[in-house]
Order: C-alpha cells, then sequence, then structure tokens
C-alpha cells in the first residue's frame, strides 16, 4: 500500500486504539473461543499497558487519508528482549504489503533483539510472522514453543526471535 504511515500513538490515539483492539479481539476469537463480555468488549489489560506502562509502547498504522488500518503494542522497550505483544491489520489491507511494512517501521525504531509469539492453529499469522523473521534478518531468526504462562488448558505458543538492525546500520549493510 501507497501511503502508509506508522506513527507512536499518543493519548489522543486511545479511543482509536480501543476500537481497533475489538477488531483483533474478535479476529483471534476464531482461535482462542474467547467471548465478549456483555457490554461487547474483551479483556484489553495490554492496550491499557501501552498507554500507561513506560516499558510498553503503542504504534497507529494509516493509510490513504489518514485512515487506521492497523496497530503494533510493544514491551520490554527497557529490557534486553522487545516484544511484538499485538499486532493487527485490518482485513481490507491484508496481503497488500501492509502488515510487512509496518512491521519494518515498528522495529527499526528499536534496534535489537526482538520475540513474537502466535499459535499454530493460526497458521496465516505462522506465515506471516516466519516471511517477516526472514525479510528482516535473513536466516538469522528462531523458531520454539512455550508454554503459556498459567494457561495449562493451551498448546504452547510458537515464539520467533530475531534481531533487527538500526535504519542506519541497515542502509549501510545495502
Amino acid at each position: 500500500m501507497t501511503g502508509l504511515s506508522v506513527r507512536r500513538a499518543g493519548d489522543a490515539d486511545r479511543p482509536l486504539l480501543e476500537r481497533l483492539w475489538l477488531l483483533f479481539r474478535h479476529d483471534l476469537s476464531e482461535f482462542d473461543g474467547d467471548l465478549p463480555s456483555p457490554d461487547v468488549t474483551f479483556r484489553a489489560e495490554r492496550l491499557a499497558a501501552a498507554f500507561e506502562d513506560p516499558d510498553w509502547a503503542a504504534y497507529v498504522f494509516a493509510g490513504p487519508q489518514d485512515r487506521p488500518v492497523g496497530f503494533a503494542l510493544v514491551r520490554g522497550l527497557n529490557g534486553p528482549v522487545r516484544v511484538l505483544n499485538s499486532f493487527f491489520v485490518v482485513r481490507s489491507t491484508r496481503r497488500a504489503g501492509v502488515g510487512l511494512q509496518a512491521v519494518r517501521a515498528v522495529v527499526s525504531a528499536h534496534p535489537g533483539p526482538w520475540e513474537v509469539a502466535f499459535q499454530d492453529v493460526n497458521a496465516g499469522a505462522g506465515r506471516f510472522w516466519r516471511r517477516v523473521a526472514t525479510d528482516i534478518a535473513g536466516d538469522d531468526w528462531r523458531q520454539e514453543r512455550r508454554a503459556v504462562p498459567n494457561r495449562p488448558d493451551l498448546p504452547p505458543d510458537v515464539w520467533i526471535s530475531f534481531r533487527s538492525a538500526s535504519p542506519d546500520q541497515a542502509q549501510t549493510e545495502l
């Protein structure tokens, strides 16, 4: 998609991200079986953390005419490894390169080691994140399965780990 912008979200973006969060959680409900609360919302602790915890950040993706097309939540900003905790692209923009462009922008803002998790049952996510890791790190990425904390009823998550270079390093390595 031409005209994609990726920017760090501010407090004024919170209502926008709350609405995108509902779309994200609705999409995931296909895989995790979660139902919305009686008020038609989903748990949103991670979204709240992105606005309240200095170790987290939220990003907004916008397309032409500044129309919202997705978001990312990142945690571990002050730690040794950043985690792409939540990532969402609206369906009408999928398979058009939006996700890859957005991930590149987010990880280049925080160079260093990264991790992202997904469930095997979400085959599309698996293909996407393996493609992202290869695009960003070449063959220098790894995958492992880890138990979901406090959820013995769920199969292990698949975790992909890779390292991103700073924008300056990436340009000099080309």
